[in-house]
């Protein structure tokens, strides 16, 4: 056995419990399309400094051909060696997971080694399996590392999965949380169900990828049937790429739900907010253009904030979508308090010394 669940820091344990943000750590590289390591430590350091209690590595948004470019290990490497020496608090660390079961499984090996609490397993590349042979790979992989589960939208690479493949995913001992993405409300349900089914939502923490509805993930409970009696589950935190982005108030609206709901009272000004939140997601991940340009969106971001140098992926290909630079520009004038511009500014340097 690996690394156990019972092996991650009780902090750290408490901490994706309790719910944090947890922001998907994008690839920063030069105009050569290397990696620009001096940028890629200081978005690591503004998404500390900003209040993340967490950083997803090696994941979707950090763009899954970090892998054929032979940049994995390296990446989680910075990442890892920035939290370590940048804060003192507890910060989960979250290696991205993808492949077969072999590559999967050299992947947890390496995250372990780098001091990473869980792995984000990605199930892309079985789009073909049975269900059966996901919970078995699954399975096998949770042998390495704690898993959080992955419900990643069609629309970028995911699969359609059920409530009974969730159910016996959440039975797995070593599993600790689900990241809820297929921006669908009839599986986000599915999900909550074959947690509940199973008996595990106490065990495994929730969170949101739904872009598209965080606000409401946030501060609606999921209600679910089990033997005749009502289980309420909240999403308690978001691992978000659109928390790549404007973290420091991703950061504060969280605080903002988790007291709303804390106290008992969901104002109206906040519900709100989910489709103003929403409106900026639209843009940055170009929803008018099926999400091709949902990386280089949060770049354009980072890019005009000073923490990018530019929008580079590592496909030449993919860059931003005819007319998504205009509604880039259409939210952060229609939403300038969403933006953490002025917290970026007054830090910047500092991050890339």
């Amino acid at each position: 056995m690996g690394l156990a669940r019972d092996d991650i820091p009780a902090a750290v344990r408490d901490l994706i419990r309790r719910g944090t943000v947890i922001p998907a750590h994008p690839l920063a590289l030069d105009a050569e399309r290397r990696l620009d390591a001096r940028r890629q430590r200081a978005l690591a350091r503004y998404y500390l400094d900003a209040g993340a209690g967490g950083l997803a590595v090696g994941v979707h948004a950090t763009q899954f051909a970090i892998r054929e470019a032979g940049l994995y290990e390296n990446v989680l490497e910075i990442a890892a060696a920035t939290a370590a020496d940048w804060t003192d608090r507890p910060v989960a660390m979250i290696a991205g997971l993808a492949g077969r079961t072999g590559q999967a499984v050299a992947e947890a090996r390496i995250a372990v080694g780098l001091g990473y609490h869980a792995g984000l397993l990605s199930l892309g590349a079985m789009r073909d399996d049975s269900e059966d042979a996901l919970v078995a790979h699954c399975r096998r992989v949770a042998e390495e590392i704690p898993l959080v589960g992955f419900y990643l939208q069609p629309a970028v690479g995911g699969r359609p999965l059920s409530a009974a493949f969730w159910r016996r995913f959440a039975e797995i001992d070593n599993a600790i949380a689900v990241k809820a993405a297929p921006f669908d409300r009839y599986r986000t349900v599915d999900v909550v169900r074959g947690i509940v089914e199973a008996g595990a939502e106490d065990r495994i923490a929730v969170y949101t990828g739904n872009d598209d509805h965080i606000v409401l993930d946030l501060a609606v409970p999921v209600a679910v049937r089990r033997g005749g009696e009502e289980v309420r589950v909240r999403i308690r935190g978001g691992l978000l790429g659109h928390w790549s982005v404007w973290t420091e108030r991703a950061v504060a609206l969280l605080a903002r739900i988790h007291a709303a709901v804390d106290g008992g009272a969901v104002d109206q000004d906040l519900l709100a907010l989910d489709s103003r939140v929403t409106d900026c997601n639209g843009a940055i991940f170009d929803v008018a253009n099926a999400f091709r340009g949902c990386i280089a969106g949060c770049h354009e971001i980072l890019r005009r904030q000073g923490l990018l140098e530019g929008i580079w992926c590592l496909d030449p290909d993919e860059t931003l979508s005819p007319g998504q630079e205009s509604e880039i520009d259409r939210i952060c004038a229609a939403h300038p308090d969403l933006a953490d511009d002025d917290f970026v500014a007054a830090n910047l340097e500092r991050w890339l010394g």
